[in-house]
């Protein structure tokens, strides 16, 4: 069942499922997907003790604004805040994140910057070094092909006017074919007919290479996050072996940059959506991770 509540800027919407009185995790999807990437994950999780909380990050699904006047930003720091006031509106002082791409970034920046909050963050898809980032080499770039064309004008306006497809093409190239149906991308591109669902997308992949404005209300999370020299959370890494987009060996020799504790494990002949390409491997290493610090 879908709840929703109220932030200083957004009606969220989100599932809280598993046992009331467990130790909360936050389950952040990534893009393009929906917090139904973890369908196949949350019984082992539940199974295990742990209550989950999927929100439906901004510009997603009935995520909405309280206002029209709120900037429409994407910068992750924006969704590390959302993820800070639904916590702080559910009433949970600490928790562990679960991310996925989009996730995994918000993950990082909660640990990095407001680590007292935090207990472990489990990140998929997407590795982290501290700083801004940086360009990436040829073949990543290559790979960021619908990154660089949405920092134009014609880019944003075929994810406008084509948003289904657009996320189609993702979806279809990320990772070895055959792991989802047309139904199942179907029922998660429903998320994508929120109608701030371009702006939030061109905006945060524009702004993460400097090609936008950052909303300044955010410039104090901002400042923490990019200010951390390293991660003192406990951290697990999951890679797909076959992520297409994000190249496996790019995420390696991270481990540098944890100070708590860090693992990392790449599955073979995974691509970018490991929670739905082998949701009980998955489940099993989250699992393992989460329940040590029990």
């Amino acid at each position: 069942m879908i709840k929703f509540i109220d932030t200083p800027l957004l009606r969220i919407a989100y599932k809280d499922e598993g046992p009331r009185n467990g130790p909360p995790l936050l389950l952040l999807h990534g893009w393009p997907d929906d917090p139904a990437t973890y369908d196949g994950v949350v019984a082992a999780l539940h199974d295990s003790g742990f209550r989950t909380i999927r929100p439906w990050l901004r510009g997603y699904g009935e995520t909405t604004f309280l206002s029209a006047d709120t900037m429409r930003s994407g910068e992750i720091v924006a969704m590390a805040q959302d993820a800070i006031d639904l916590a702080d509106a559910l009433g949970i002082e600490r928790f562990a994140v679960v991310g996925h791409d989009w996730g995994a970034r918000i993950a990082y920046v909660l640990a990095a910057a407001v680590p007292q909050r935090i207990g472990r963050i489990a990140a998929m898809s997407v590795g982290w070094q501290p700083g801004e980032l940086t360009t990436p080499n040829l073949e990543q770039v290559r790979r960021y092909w619908y990154q660089w064309l949405m920092a134009t004008e014609r880019g944003a306006e075929t994810v406008a006017r084509d948003r289904k497809a657009f996320a189609r093409i993702q979806w279809d190239t990320w990772s070895p074919p055959g792991w989802f149906s047309d139904a199942e991308f179907d029922a998660t591109a429903r998320s994508f007919a929120n109608l701030d669902w371009p702006a939030i997308t061109v905006h945060s992949y524009c702004v993460r290479w400097g090609e936008a404005d950052k909303d300044p209300r955010y410039a104090t999370l901002d400042k923490l996050a990019h200010a951390a020299p390293s991660i003192a959370v406990p951290t697990l890494m999951i890679q797909g072996g076959a992520d297409g987009v994000t190249l496996a060996d790019t995420t390696a020799g991270k481990d540098r940059y944890f100070t708590g504790g860090y693992e990392r494990v790449v599955l073979d002949g995974i691509g970018h959506f490991p929670t739905r390409e082998a949701p009980h491997e998955v489940g099993a290493l989250l699992v393992k991770f989460l329940g040590a610090a029990r």
